[in-house]
């Protein structure tokens, strides 16, 4: 009897399916051949290799569509965007950003349009593909902002030739004088990981450790992420506090000893959407190509390409982890910073951030 109904259950509802699966190829099939007439798409996102070496190549040789990929750091691109959009230029369709970028500029400045509606492949759209049971939008209204990387961060990275681990197994380690000088970071005054790990040392240690980590230490500043492997790997500034792991990968083969350092006593760690989460623009001036690429960034295949380069744990389900770190999958029943809160985002990071600005800036 059981069988019967699931039997009569699927033929009642085998039409509507067979609809639905018509009705996204022929939305998919038409947005792809305008695509093709547009003729490329412009992506804004971070310097980053494997974007650049890998999934823009694969993308133009998968659909015959160009990216333009627009690199640099996420703030001053933001500020270019406002800009030309005071100016009545409108030249990018989609954004790879930092959540801080997203929520402190694009979406204050309106310049995003709804991205929800823009997904077409069953893959993309289906629940059971992603760990949350549906593709996860950040922002209020669930339909501007995409999250598709959820990873546990790394505190900093030591160079392990100049800083044995055992010499930093605590935040307060970060405070001894024989490391003063020895620290680099890009500028918590500034945008991106400079200002955001800064943010969560004030939350967790207060101002008074920040003053001293940042001021007393005197690291050494420079927004290049490259640059700052280079000089850990050179032993210049053996500490790291915002080191990627993307750029010491090569480094790690080639031995130098460069440690991700993911625990320090006295700190939560974080949990991010690093290293980018997605929007699409308003008044995209090639939102056919737009499309298919969002939809194809969100697809098994990009993201599983992402997560091999990058080494970061993606919001699919059925995304290949088993080559990642451990260390960098959230671990269930662990309680972390969960730093893509949305009321966090929203206001409580502007309020640390802006206290923390005021205290170094007058130091």
């Amino acid at each position: 009897m059981k069988r019967a109904v699931v039997v009569l259950l699927s033929l009642l509802f085998a039409p509507a399916v067979m609809a639905q699966s018509a009705d996204w190829q022929k939305t998919w099939d038409e947005t792809l051949a305008a695509a093709k007439k547009e003729g490329k798409v412009v992506v804004m996102g971070s310097p980053d290799p494997v974007m650049r070496n890998e999934l823009v190549p694969k993308f133009n040789a998968k659909f015959g569509i160009q990216i333009d990929y627009i690199a640099g750091q996420s703030g001053p691109l933001a500020e270019r965007i406002k800009i030309e959009r005071g100016s009545g230029i409108y030249s990018t369709d989609v954004f790879m950003s930092g959540v801080g970028t997203t929520f402190q500029s694009l979406i204050p400045d309106k310049v995003l349009a709804p991205m929800k509606p823009l997904l077409i492949l069953p893959e993309v759209t289906d629940g059971s593909k992603w760990k949350f049971g549906a593709p996860h939008f950040m922002d209020a209204e669930q339909k501007y902002v995409l999250m598709l990387f959820r990873n546990r961060d790394s505190l900093l990275f030591i160079n392990a030739d100049y800083v044995k681990p055992e010499e930093m197994k605590s935040a307060t380690d970060l405070l001894n004088p024989k490391w003063q000088g020895k620290i680099e970071t890009q500028d918590p005054l500034g945008s991106g990981s400079g200002s955001d790990t800064a943010v969560h040392f004030y939350t967790q240690m207060g101002p008074d450790f920040v003053k001293k980590l940042y001021v007393d230490q005197k690291p050494f500043k420079n927004q290049d992420r490259r640059q700052l492997m280079d000089r850990l790997a050179r032993g210049a500034n053996p500490i790291c506090l915002t080191c990627k792991l993307e750029t010491a990968t090569d480094l790690q083969k080639e031995g130098f000893k460069i440690h991700e350092v993911f625990d320090l006593a006295g700190m939560k760690n974080r949990v991010t959407s690093s290293p980018f989460v997605l929007s699409y623009a308003d008044n995209a001036p090639h939102p056919n190509a737009a499309r298919v690429f969002i939809n194809w960034i969100a697809s098994k295949e990009a993201l599983e390409i992402y997560s091999r380069g990058n080494g970061t744990a993606t919001l699919r389900a059925d995304v290949d982890e088993s080559f990642l770190n451990p260390e960098i999958v959230p671990k269930p029943g662990v309680e972390y910073f969960e730093s893509t809160n949305l009321e966090w985002m929203s206001k409580g990071r502007p309020e640390i951030a802006e206290k923390m600005r005021a205290l170094l800036k007058g130091s």
